[in-house]
């Protein structure tokens, strides 16, 4: 049987694994960052009326420029940021994974790099390995949070093509000011001057669950910083695979010339629009997670746990000896959350009340079963 390592792949994938969070059958699964609740019911109406419309002309390609979704997600990001955007500011993909390799695949590549500051979303390195670009791993302080001359000192060391800024950050869910933005930004720029400067990426995916405003105004004046959103976790359409960036309109223009042509299905245009038809009933979801997010660092807290404040619909928790020995503990209480391979820590996703309940109890019984152990050793 042929092994992938008897194909010709390329060195640089060889001993990777796949991006994938486990998929178990359990009671309770709080560890890939969904939003709980299912659409609305005139939302779900809705997405049926405009897809049988779409279904009419599937005869033909969509539109190529998906210039009606981007108008709509332009009227979205004005009213809810606060900052005014055009549909020239905006380009979708299939999910805010595509928009960073599309990203990637225009302003990194082969001979260039990209930096980022771990623990951080992963896919930000895996997809940079896919398009060829050199990852290089940023600093973090203990607390998570980013240390501005640690980290301006990185970047002028290593100079790199793209810097990724996670804000909330996943896995750690920790918020990163507009004072810290700016100062990588400029260091970044510096760092590459005379060569065009870096693209700096602020990927928002969780900015709805933040306490911070969102950080697209600074995006005003500064051509080489993008913001990335995604329709999966405040829209509760992880199914959808919608993502997009607001940034200059050069940038847009630029991703262009490598995006696949008819890249967004009608199906997927037509859903997009429906969804943000109900924008206020799903942002009051979202309020909803907020609140319960609160609620599990503060029940945490109180179980014994040390837990990062959380600006996202996830918590980190621990600390753990042996993370993974707790995550498969909690497991065998019937809930699911996720082990991303942070020494001594964990991760859980805000669910519905009842779900956090049960992932509470379950965090209780381990921490109780940890201490009788201990103590009888």
């Amino acid at each position: 049987m042929t092994r992938i390592d008897d194909l010709p792949l390329r060195d640089e994938l060889r001993g990777k694994s796949p991006y994938g969070a486990p998929q178990l059958d359990v009671p309770v699964r709080l560890n890939t960052n969904e939003n709980p609740y299912p659409l609305p019911e005139p939302l779900v109406r809705r997405i049926a009326e405009r897809v049988t419309e779409a279904a009419r002309h599937l005869n033909r390609y969509p539109d190529r420029d998906a210039v009606e979704l981007r108008t709509e997600l332009a009227a979205y990001l004005t009213r809810t940021a606060g900052h005014p955007v055009t549909a020239g500011q905006v380009w979708a993909a299939n999910g805010s994974n595509e928009v960073i390799q599309q990203l990637l695949q225009t302003f990194g590549g082969p001979g260039r790099t990209a930096l980022g500051f771990e623990p951080s979303y992963s896919m930000h390195a895996l997809i940079a390995r896919g398009t060829g670009t050199g990852w290089i791993s940023g600093p973090r302080g203990e607390d998570f949070t980013i240390d501005v001359a640690a980290a301006e000192r990185a970047i002028a060391e290593h100079r790199p093509d793209v810097l990724f800024v996670c804000s909330p950050n996943n896995p750690t869910g920790s918020a990163v000011g507009a004072d810290t933005v700016l100062a990588l930004y400029e260091a970044a720029q510096a760092a590459r001057a005379g060569t065009g400067g870096a693209l700096v990426v602020v990927d928002e995916a969780y900015v709805e669950f933040s306490h911070r405003p969102s950080l697209l105004p600074l995006i005003e004046g500064r051509p080489n910083m993008v913001l990335s959103r995604t329709m999966s976790k405040a829209f509760g359409a992880a199914g959808l695979r919608l993502g997009y960036l607001a940034a200059d309109p050069a940038v847009v223009d630029a991703v262009q010339l490598v995006r696949l042509p008819y890249h967004l299905s009608a199906v997927t245009q037509a859903t997009a629009l429906a969804a943000l038809e109900h924008t206020d009933t799903l942002l009051g979801y979202v309020e909803q997670l907020k609140g319960e997010r609160d609620r599990l660092v503060t029940e945490l807290r109180a179980a014994g746990c040390q837990v990062v404040d959380s600006d996202a619909n996830f918590v980190q928790f621990g600390l753990f000896d042996d993370a993974h020995a707790a995550w498969q503990a909690i497991l065998d209480h019937g809930v699911l959350v996720r082990d991303n391979g942070v020494p001594g820590w964990l991760r859980v996703t805000a669910g519905t009340p009842a779900e956090n309940d049960a992932f509470l109890d379950a965090v209780r019984a381990v921490c109780k079963e940890r201490s009788l152990k201990e103590n009888k050793r």
